[in-house]
């Protein structure tokens, strides 16, 4: 399941105190040095940029697709005094950032995935179920909203986008009561949404609540979170110098399962395959550093019970080329946005 990033009730439903998650391990592996320059993807609330910048001489350039995000780091770029830099972006794109900036190689690049408690606790920006308020759940503000897509997609499509994301077993019901409750009207806000969900899914005391993974999979889906994902690591692998880390840490299933079979065919050498047969004979472009993932421990899961959820992974860029190739095979099957758009049935 889905938690999120810089907190301790990241779910589709709770808010939170932002608590960057993994912290120690995060600086552990980044080993952030004098005079480095860091991609922190995924700003948030800044917590692992604030532990980065506690390292004198290092330089972080934060990336976020929400500004409400950036702007809420003006403080501490004040603070950095010149070192930290914010720029309002997808993380997929952080080498274009980076390079526009004038680095064409950095030293470390952090994605921390997943939904933050900020965005959580704005009712209007639509991602919670406990606070009424319009259903969005974009978090750059651009495209279709999570109303559109509930309202324009066919049966099939939010079924296979509510199993999928969401690992929703009763996918195929709520997406029947979807399509059946918006032909008296459209679906608009968060509470209409959780009120068709729980109508199908049933939970007891103590459980995650009805409409948790139908929200975690449109919002997914919304914000195109596993194309970022795959696009995002290519990307890093471009943009780091030999020796620089990378660490990522994901909070669902599909996105640590991209994320191993990235990095694991980058951290041997290649025969090829059907998918990337220019792969043949190409040499490592990444020495993996966790051979499985890390997780909380106990001590940080009592203090941060979402932290739970959380799985590391991280790997420190070779000097070899990186590796060019599609990586759609990475994600699974689903319809693009614009598609499902055109679906409604």
């Amino acid at each position: 399941m889905m938690a999120g990033r810089d907190s301790t009730r990241a779910v589709a439903g709770g808010s939170a105190r932002h608590i960057p998650v993994l912290a120690r391990q995060v600086f552990d592996l980044m080993l952030p040095r004098d005079g480095g320059v860091y991609i922190d993807g995924t700003f948030g609330a800044g917590g692992h940029s604030r532990s980065i910048l506690n390292v004198s001489g290092t330089r972080v350039i934060g990336i976020d697709r929400d500004r409400n995000a950036v702007a809420g780091g003006f403080a501490l770029v004040e603070q950095a005094a010149g070192r930290l830099t914010l720029i309002e972006d997808r993380f997929s794109n952080l080498e274009h950032v980076a390079r526009g900036l004038g680095h064409e190689a950095v030293d470390g690049i952090l994605l921390d995935l997943g939904v933050s408690s900020m965005q959580l606790d704005e009712p209007e920006r639509g991602f919670s179920f406990r606070n009424d308020g319009p259903l969005d759940m974009r978090m750059g503000g651009e495209g279709p909203s999570a109303a559109d897509l509930v309202n324009a997609a066919s049966e099939r499509d939010l079924s296979a986008i509510i199993a999928t994301l969401g690992e929703e077993r009763f996918a195929r019901g709520v997406a029947r009561a979807i399509v059946k409750a918006r032909a008296g009207q459209p679906v608009a806000t968060t509470r209409q949404l959780a009120e068709v969900v729980s109508g199908v899914v049933r939970s007891h005391p103590g459980e995650l609540h009805p409409a948790t993974r139908t929200f975690q999979a449109l919002r997914m889906f919304v914000n195109d979170e596993l194309g970022e994902l795959a696009e995002g690591l290519a990307a890093a692998e471009r943009m780091l110098k030999s020796g620089g880390r990378l660490v990522v840490i994901s909070f669902h299933s599909l996105e640590d399962r991209i994320v191993k079979i990235f990095l694991t065919g980058r951290g041997r050498v290649s025969a090829g395959s059907r998918h990337q047969p220019e792969l043949v004979h190409a040499p490592p472009s990444f020495s993996i550093l966790t051979r499985k993932p890390l997780t909380a421990d106990d001590d940080e899961v009592s203090r941060n019970p979402r932290a739970r959820s959380a799985k590391l992974r991280a790997a420190e860029r070779t000097d070899a080329a990186p590796i060019a190739g599609d990586l759609s095979h990475l994600l699974p099957h689903l319809p693009a946005l614009g598609d499902a758009m055109k679906g409604r049935s």
